[in-house]
């Protein structure tokens, strides 16, 4: 019986393919947009955390508090010092510790200038090698920063644009930074991050003479001990510290986070935007509800002599019932297919073109199973639920009135 009531409901919908159509568009507009948000939202997670995997998950970042989103060092309320450094190297479970400044400046170079944000280079080893193996820095022209280089610069990948001072910067060029000569040495490969491809490393020694700042940290860097949970080693660097600058427990003015807790923290804010987006994009699906309610109640006012004659041969209130309310579900399960085919070409498309522009393979689109039965399983539910009043309306017509309206 339920497949007769399918054919039925199939028949009609082709006969009005103009109207069936229209009524659908609210639907896979909003599957549409719904489900190429997620799938772009899931697969920059997914991403990401393959990146974090790649650093190592035994990071620790140090940094003081901040009154502003931005660079470590950028608004703190208070510094940190080489002092804090000392302390942080004595804590059970660290193995090696890199110091970092970050700071704006202006930059000359070709009779042009540009504001952005140098950061230092350890001068020592392991430090220096702790901060190219974490951000896996490497170039695509010169050299990186080494041991012993004073008035030596190494630049972003976005300095190869001619944009920035009208010509690539290149290995042997002069650039001054705050009124300094430095060389550059080396152009990063491009990493696909706008703070990293932009950014101008210096030698720290060099760029604490150039700030005057012999003390300020503006983070450190740590690395935890093969075996030791990062976690456990986190909270003794957090208990030490807020001894050492006597400050009370959950009154810290520093920060102590791992590689897991910044992944959970920016898994969380994706999360959060991804469901406000979607939450945005479901609108079109209560507007295609809506044009699924009207459509079925127009469909009982012109059918109503169909419905009489159905009636009239012996069809009971619950087949009539079954005939429109699957045609309604059968518009929702339609809108979502054709929804998600076209959320998919979406995030695709998405995906080429910041892999073209950005150079990075960090925006991807994924797309789990669940992802694609729930929004088909939504669509069929949101066409059901539209199409439930007006089967009901008609499931009521008495058969001579029906037949009498006609």
């Amino acid at each position: 019986m339920m497949r007769f009531y399918t054919s039925l409901a199939v028949t009609t919908l082709k006969k009005r393919k103009l109207r069936s159509w229209l009524t659908m568009l609210g639907i896979f507009i909003g599957i549409a947009a719904i489900v190429s948000l997620i799938s772009l939202g899931q697969g920059l997670k997914t991403a990401i955390g393959a990146q974090f995997a790649a650093l190592g998950t035994d990071r620790i970042i140090v940094q003081a508090k901040t009154l502003s989103f931005g660079p470590p060092g950028q608004g703190a309320v208070a510094t940190l010092t080489k002092a804090d450094v000392n302390e942080v190297e004595k804590v059970s479970g660290v193995d090696r510790v890199a110091t970092r400044l970050i700071k704006s400046a202006k930059v000359d170079f070709n009779e042009h200038t540009q504001f952005t944000f140098v950061g230092s280079m350890p001068k020592e080893s392991d430090g220096r090698k702790l901060i190219e193996e974490m951000f896996r820095l490497r170039t695509v022209e010169g050299r990186l920063l080494q041991q012993g280089d004073q008035r030596k610069m190494v630049v972003g990948n976005a300095y190869l644009d001619d944009a920035k001072f009208g010509r690539a910067l290149q290995s042997g060029d002069k650039v001054k930074v705050n009124g300094e000569v430095f060389e550059v040495v080396g152009v990063l490969a491009k990493l696909g991050q706008p703070q990293f491809d932009n950014i101008i490393l210096l030698p720290e020694d060099a760029m604490r003479n150039l700030y005057d700042l012999p003390e300020e940290v503006s983070a450190i860097v740590v690395q935890s001990e093969a075996g030791q949970d990062p976690e456990v080693v986190g909270d003794r660097i957090k208990r030490e510290l807020r001894k050492f600058r006597d400050v009370e427990e959950n009154r810290e003015d520093f920060t102590v986070q791992t590689s897991g807790q910044l992944l959970e923290t920016l898994g969380t804010v994706l999360d959060i935007v991804t469901a406000v987006l979607a939450g945005i994009a479901a609108i079109s699906l209560l507007v295609g509800g809506v044009g699924i309610t009207n459509t079925m109640y127009t469909s009982v006012l012109e059918r109503t002599s169909e419905i009489g004659v159905m009636k009239s041969i012996g069809a009971k209130n619950k087949d009539v019932f079954f005939i429109f309310l699957i045609e309604s579900g059968l518009l929702g399960v339609a809108g979502g297919i054709i929804g998600i085919l076209i959320g998919i070409g979406l995030s695709k498309t998405v995906e080429f073109i910041a892999g073209q522009a950005l150079g990075t393979g960090l925006v991807q689109a994924t797309f789990p199973w669940y992802l694609l039965v729930g929004a088909l399983v939504f669509s069929f539910v949101v066409g059901s639920a539209a199409g439930t009043f007006p089967a009901m309306q008609a499931s009521r017509l008495n058969p001579v009135d029906a037949l009498r309206g006609a």
